[in-house]
């Protein structure tokens, strides 16, 4: 099962606070590698809260853990703490402002068996 989502980055708190501990310390992993779906796409998926799943569109794509949402019903729109695993759904193309465009970001997202993606991971890409 495969669903479309439009993703929206958001800055959080305690991820930021996680960050000064390391990025590579599992609060940050936990805090930083989700994304949060609402209760309709979680039921289409077949998934439930903490589950695995594969985040791709045409710039990427990483494994993260789904969390159910407790806003509001907003079916098809998914938020994504602005993270080095929702960046690696960012173009790298700038508009005139030179930020890129974090706010609407169309992605698949599908149940996966594969592990989160790692820090060490992302990192790697991004030498590359």
């Amino acid at each position: 099962m495969e669903a479309e989502v439009t993703i929206v980055a958001f800055q959080d708190i305690f991820q930021n606070e996680a960050r000064k501990k390391g990025i590579y310390t599992d609060e940050y992993r936990q805090l930083s590698a989700q994304i949060i779906l609402d209760k309709q796409d979680i039921t289409r998926l077949g998934v439930k809260d903490g589950q695995r799943i594969s985040v791709k569109n045409e710039v990427g794509g990483v494994v993260v853990a789904a969390k159910i949402s407790d806003d509001d019903p907003h079916p098809g729109l998914a938020f994504m703490i602005n993270s080095p695993w929702f960046n690696q759904l960012v173009r790298d193309d700038v508009c005139d402002t030179s930020i890129p465009g974090f706010k609407r970001i169309a992605a698949r997202v599908s149940p996966s068996e594969e592990n989160v993606t790692q820090i060490s991971e992302i990192l790697q890409r991004m030498r590359a």
